[in-house]
């Protein structure tokens, strides 16, 4: 198959620090996803590229067989034009230079349009990927540019291929801009079989992990705390630099039993999901979280006001709930029955390997790929 899909290339900006394993910038979901990808086609015999941010690295730099392509400085050029210039011109040489069959890009935005209009002035191949919900709800209620929104439809229109990540997803895509799309579900890494070990059922250590936003709402997070004296929170991701992001993160601090340990690199996060008894989600709205993949390869069970297309509920990895009364009756409810929390967590590991696991997952994607290059 790699004779047929000679050069794939990943547009994924903000993916150099993830790919590159460093301790620092922006480190998403979005962004493990499409490395982990990107690196299991490079392993595959494929010819990837990937464009990324100019963060100081060298150019056309090689990484576990994936050429490293830089756009420009995210900040570079004058305020006011540097959306045209660098950034998008740079996007356009990047491209150019990938010289890819087949261009990749996951996660809503101006990009979308600006990739799918570049690929089809050179008669390529471009696949969307949709992160979150939001994503395809017909307002755009998170992109808040006219441009951005008129980008980011063309793209939707133009697009060879949508992969979204739950029915839901594609029902909303299909009501909203009638286009029709695949439903895959995003890969994660997680221990092997070797590697496994159950968590532990006696925790009193509850997880939150993700960016510190007002989508993720960790102020619900305090009350819960505050409500649970005789547990122990974790507090895990980096602040955003809104007045409401930093308002939670001092709160969080002068919260008895929060610990707060800002940003860690992924690396290190294992060790947060072994000692954990339970992960805890508060969103408003999400996509699929990449910490419900990485929760569920550690066996853990999930209490979340999020449910994606009602997994959680239908394969019994945890509970979902729909205020913080509920979150905290549901954290009492599955670490009091032993035999409630170890049926939800061996649901959990099972669900992992046979619905994220990249061997499970990826060879979809491929399928996809080879699809889309005989339209």
């Amino acid at each position: 198959m790699s004779n047929v899909l000679p050069k794939i290339c990943f547009i994924a900006h903000q993916a150099y620090p993830t790919i590159a394993e460093l301790e620092r910038g922006h480190i998403g979901g979005v962004e493990w996803q499409t490395t982990l990808m990107a690196k299991w086609f490079a392993n595959k015999g494929y010819d990837i590229t990937m464009l990324t941010w100019d963060l100081g690295q060298k150019d056309n730099k090689q990484i576990a067989g994936v050429k490293i392509l830089k756009i420009c400085r995210e900040q570079a050029g004058l305020r006011g034009l540097r959306f045209f210039h660098p950034k998008w011109t740079g996007l356009i040489q990047a491209m150019k230079r990938a010289n890819a069959g087949i261009y990749y890009q996951n996660c809503a935005d101006c990009v979308t349009g600006q990739a799918a209009l570049w690929c089809k002035k050179h008669n390529r191949k471009f696949v969307y990927s949709v992160a979150n919900d939001v994503d395809v709800n017909i307002k755009l209620p998170e992109m808040k540019k006219f441009r951005d929104r008129i980008l980011y439809k063309y793209g939707l229109k133009n697009a060879d291929k949508i992969i979204v990540q739950t029915k839901h997803q594609q029902e909303l895509l299909k009501s909203g801009f009638g286009r029709d799309s695949v439903v895959i579900a995003m890969p994660c890494i997680g221990p092997t079989e070797q590697e496994f070990s159950p968590p532990d059922f006696s925790s009193k250590r509850i997880l939150w992990i993700g960016r510190i936003c007002r989508q993720k709402r960790p102020d619900k997070l305090i009350e819960i705390a505050k409500a649970l004296s005789m547990f122990n929170f974790d507090l895990v991701g980096p602040v955003y630099k809104t007045e409401y992001a930093q308002k939670v993160f001092e709160q969080a601090k002068q919260t008895s039993n929060i610990t707060v340990h800002g940003p860690v690199p992924r690396q290190k996060t294992s060790e947060f999901y072994k000692r954990s008894a339970c992960l805890i989600c508060t969103s408003d709205f999400e996509g699929f979280p990449n910490t419900f993949l990485e929760a569920w390869s550690f066996g853990l069970p999930i209490i979340s006001t999020f449910d994606p297309d009602n997994v959680i509920q239908t394969h019994k990895l945890g509970f979902v709930a729909k205020d913080i009364d509920e979150l905290a009756e549901q954290i009492k409810l599955i670490t009091d029955i032993r035999d409630l929390w170890e049926e939800c967590s061996r649901n959990a590991r099972n669900y992992y390997i046979s619905h994220h696991s990249p061997d499970v997952v990826i060879p979809k994607f491929e399928r996809v790929f080879s699809d889309v290059v005989k339209l």
